[in-house]
């Protein structure tokens, strides 16, 4: 069986799980049928492609993609919903879904939605997961260690980063070889790509991702995707 070629269904009501695995079987894919998110999320698959069907007050797609995320697992996940709404559209491609699907649709349309969400996904996976791999070591940090990473993405030198944390260039350099050892990275610029990859904000300390640095959607970007999912 072509794993690769599985879609994961997500959805509470039974009726919809049936319907979109008939989709799944008339179109020659397997299909894995989940009741919640967490049930994904716990066996976190390698391969495949995820359906989520939108809760009413949408987010359900949100807290997939980072249930996933917590265990270092991407897959590309697409939402679908029966009372599609713009905010729950741009709430979703901002979360990092690929696509946001109005119920009900034909085989033939999933067909080749997919066509197009896979080869995008294809493209993203490397990166997506990459990025995940790298915010869970650095989430591994202490917080002294956090704050030396990011003065030093930032391009600042052992004695600038002392400075600007009140302690001595020397702690510094512990803290520094700490955090090398903590990434497993033999040198500063590994240490720096794996926060670019992170996604992390030098600035913020870590409280705030950069949706272009992962290769999400941005704010507007998102928007002007889920105008042309709504209105499809």
């Amino acid at each position: 069986m072509d794993h690769a070629g599985t879609i994961h269904i997500v959805a509470s009501s039974s009726r919809e799980r049936a319907t979109l695995a008939r989709h799944a079987y008339d179109l020659g894919r397997h299909a894995e049928l989940y009741e919640s998110s967490d049930e994904l999320a716990v066996r976190a698959p390698g391969e495949g492609l995820v359906l989520v069907s939108e809760s009413e007050d949408g987010g359900r797609s949100e807290r997939l993609i980072d249930a996933l995320a917590s265990k270092g697992c991407w897959l590309p996940v697409v939402a679908v919903s029966e009372t599609p709404s713009l905010e729950h559209a741009v709430a979703a491609v901002k979360a990092g879904a690929l696509d946001y699907i109005a119920l009900p649709f034909s085989t033939k349309a999933l067909a080749s939605k997919l066509a197009t969400i896979e080869a995008e996904a294809a493209a993203l996976a490397a990166s997506r997961r990459r990025a995940i791999a790298a915010r869970r070591r650095i989430e591994e940090l202490s917080r002294r260690e956090r704050e030396v990473l990011d003065l030093l993405a930032s391009g600042q030198s052992n004695k600038l980063i002392a400075r600007e944390l009140g302690i001595s260039p020397r702690t510094v350099e512990i803290h520094r070889h700490n955090m090398m050892q903590k990434l497993d990275c033999d040198h500063s610029a590994a240490a720096v790509r794996m926060s670019v990859e992170a996604g992390l904000e030098p600035s913020d300390a870590g409280e705030q991702t950069s949706p272009s640095i992962l290769g999400l959607p941005s704010d507007r970007e998102g928007k002007r995707k889920a105008d042309g999912l709504t209105a499809s």
